[in-house]
C-alpha cells in the first residue's frame, strides 16, 4: 500500500475521539508529511499504532511520539534539542514543525547515531545535525534553545539542559521512575504537567548498549557534590577570617 495512504490512517486513528492523542493541527500534518516507513524495517508495521525495538533501543508508537511534540509546542524556527534521538523519527516530525537546520539531536548510543544519520538523510532530512553525546551534558555549543524534548525519564532535569534553555525555552521530559509523568518545564521554573507515561531512564557513560561499566550512580554523586558546595555557607567558607 501507498506510504503516504498508511501515513494519513495512521494519523486518522490518533485524531479520532477512540485515541484522541493528536489534538494539535500542525503535528497532525507533520506527522502526515515524516516517512515513518524510512526508520523502520517493515513497511507497513511502521504505520502501526505500537513500538518497535531497534539496536537495543525502544522506538516509541506513533501516539507517543504526538504527544511528546505537542507538549514540547515547537514554533517555527526555533532552535531544538532532542535527547535520545533513537532512530530518528521524532527529530524527523519536529523538524517538520520547525526546519531541519534548527534540530539537534543527541545519543549516547554511537550505533544508534549512525542509525538516525542514515534515517534522517533516506527520508529527506541531511539538515538535521546528530551528535554523539552524553544527553545530560547537552549540545553547549549549539546553545541556547528555544525548545529541549528529552526522550528518556529522569527525576530531575540536567542542570546542563536546563542552562542551555533560553529565557523563554521550554523543555519536556517524563520526571519519575517506575512511575512517570510527561511534564514541560518553561525557562522561569513554572511546570505543567501532563498524563502518564513509560519510558527508559536517561542514561550515563557505561550504560550504553555494549558498554563495560555500568554505573547509574555517577551523575547522581557529581550532581550532588555541586550542590553541597554551591549551598556551603558561614563557617564552612575557608576564605572567610573569623578571628
Amino acid at each position: 500500500m501507498d506510504p503516504a495512504v498508511l501515513r494519513e490512517d495512521m494519523v486518522d486513528s490518533l485524531e479520532h475521539e477512540a485515541k484522541a492523542v493528536l489534538t494539535d493541527d500542525a503535528v497532525g500534518v507533520a506527522m502526515r508529511d515524516a516517512p515513518r516507513h524510512a526508520f523502520l524495517d517493515d513497511e507497513r508495521a511502521a504505520y502501526e499504532d505500537r513500538e518497535h525495538e531497534r539496536l537495543g533501543t525502544r522506538v516509541l508508537a506513533p501516539s507517543a511520539v504526538a504527544r511528546l511534540v505537542q507538549a514540547l509546542e515547537p514554533r517555527p524556527g526555533d532552535a531544538t534539542l532532542l535527547v535520545g534521538v533513537g532512530v530518528g523519527y521524532t527529530a524527523a516530525v519536529v523538524a517538520e514543525l520547525v526546519g531541519e537546520t534548527n534540530v539537534h539531536a543527541i545519543d549516547i548510543s554511537r550505533p544508534m547515531v549512525y542509525e538516525a544519520r542514515e534515517n534522517l538523510a533516506r527520508a529527506g532530512y541531511e539538515g538535521v545535525l546528530v551528535d554523539c553525546r552524553d544527553g545530560a551534558h547537552g549540545l553547549a555549543e549549539y546553545a541556547p534553545f528555544d525548545r529541549i524534548l528529552v526522550e528518556a525519564a529522569a527525576f530531575d532535569p540536567p542542570r546542563p539542559l536546563l542552562e542551555q534553555l533560553r529565557p523563554d525555552g521550554r523543555l519536556v521530559f517524563p520526571r519519575g521512575g517506575q512511575k512517570q509523568r510527561l511534564e514541560a518545564i518553561e525557562a522561569d521554573g513554572s511546570r505543567e504537567t501532563y498524563g502518564p507515561v513509560s519510558f527508559d531512564p536517561l542514561l550515563i557513560e557505561g550504560e550504553q548498549t555494549g558498554a563495560i561499566e555500568r554505573n547509574r550512580t555517577e551523575r547522581e554523586d557529581l550532581e550532588f557534590a555541586r550542590q553541597r558546595a554551591e549551598s556551603r555557607r558561614g563557617w564552612e567558607q575557608e576564605w572567610i577570617e573569623w578571628d
